[in-house]
C-alpha cells in the first residue's frame, strides 16, 4: 500500500483543484493520500467526492501554522473535527493574518518591483488564502524570476527585507488544539533547514509532552543525517514516523509518492482520529 500524507491543492498554495489532485494521486500509483492545505479544510468535500472515481482513499487533514519563539513550525493535523470551535477560531485568525501580511509584503515589494495586489490576486483562485507562493507566482509572471523556488530563495526569504510575519499559535498550544479537536498531530518537516531556522529537540520534547503523535521524517528537505537524528528522537519519545511528498502541483518540484508512510502508521492515525478515512 502506497500512502502519501502531505499534499496541497489550490485551496491553499498548490496549483491543482482537490479533485485533480486525487486523480493525479491515482495516476501516481497511490492508494491513500492526505489533503493538508494550510489552515483550512475547504478542499475536503471536493476531494472526498473524488474518492469513488479515483479509487484513492482520502485522509482529511490540515497543515497548521504555528511558532516556537520566532521560528516557524508547521503542524499536520489528521482526521480532526472540522467544526471544533477552538480550532476553527484559530484557523480563521491565521488565514486573516495571512491575507493582511501578504498585502503588506506586496507594499514593500512595490518599492523595488512593478507589482500590485491585483497582480498577486490574479495568481490565486477565488476564496484562496493568498500567501507567499502567490506573490512568488506574480513575480515569475512579471518576468522578475524563473520559478517559485527562485522567488523564495532570492526575494521572499524570512531573512529578507520584504518578509512580514503573520499570526500563528504557539507550537505546544497548537498540539493541544489539535488533540482537543480529535485530531492526530504530526510535526511537518522538522529539520528543513533550507527554509530557515528550525527548532531544537527541546521544543519537540515539549510538543510530545502535549500530545504530539509523530514526526514527518522522510521528506525531500531532510538531509540523511537529519533523517537519522529524527528517527532516533522519534524512537526515544515514542512517536511514529511518516514520509510524505509535500506536493504542491506545478508550484514545487515535489512529486506525489516520492516519500511514503507505512500502513501500520496509518492504522495508528485512524485509531486516534475522530474522523474516518474516506475510502472507495
Amino acid at each position: 500500500m502506497r500512502i502519501d500524507l502531505h499534499t496541497h491543492s489550490r485551496v491553499s498554495d498548490g496549483t491543482d483543484a482537490p479533485a485533480t489532485l486525487m486523480r493525479d494521486a491515482a495516476a501516481a500509483g497511490l492508494d491513500v493520500v492526505a489533503l493538508t492545505d494550510h489552515d483550512t479544510t475547504a478542499g475536503w468535500a471536493e476531494a472526498a467526492d473524488a474518492v469513488p472515481a479515483t479509487g484513492v482513499a482520502l485522509v482529511r487533514g490540515t497543515e497548521i501554522s504555528a511558532r516556537a519563539g520566532r521560528m516557524s513550525v508547521h503542524l499536520l493535523s489528521y482526521l480532526h473535527d472540522p467544526d471544533d470551535p477552538a480550532l476553527v477560531a484559530q484557523l480563521l485568525a491565521s488565514r486573516g493574518s495571512r491575507d493582511t501580511r501578504a498585502q503588506d509584503m506586496v507594499t514593500r515589494l512595490a518599492v523595488d518591483y512593478e507589482l500590485t495586489w491585483a497582480d498577486v490576486q490574479a495568481q490565486a483562485q477565488p476564496g484562496t488564502t493568498i500567501g507567499r507562493p502567490h506573490i512568488a507566482d506574480a513575480l515569475v509572471a512579471k518576468g522578475y524570476l524563473t520559478d517559485r523556488s527562485a522567488a523564495f530563495e532570492r526575494v521572499l526569504s524570512p531573512a529578507g527585507p520584504y518578509y512580514v510575519r503573520y499570526h500563528a499559535p504557539d507550537a505546544v498550544a497548537a498540539v493541544g488544539l489539535v488533540r482537543g479537536a480529535g485530531g492526530v498531530p504530526v510535526f511537518a518537516h522538522p529539520r528543513a533547514v533550507l527554509r530557515g531556522r528550525v527548532v531544537g529537540d527541546d521544543v519537540i520534547r515539549e510538543m510530545a509532552g502535549a500530545g504530539l503523535a509523530g514526526l514527518e521524517v522522510h521528506h525531500r528537505d531532510h538531509a540523511p543525517a537529519a533523517v537519522a537524528e529524527l528517527l532516533a528522537l522519534a524512537d526515544e519519545l515514542g512517536l511514529f514516523v511518516t514520509g510524505s511528498s509535500d506536493y504542491h502541483g506545478a508550484g514545487k518540484p515535489n512529486r506525489l509518492g516520492e516519500h511514503t508512510t507505512d500502513p501500520q502508521v496509518l492504522a495508528r492515525i485512524e485509531e486516534q482520529g475522530r474522523m474516518p478515512v474516506v475510502r472507495p
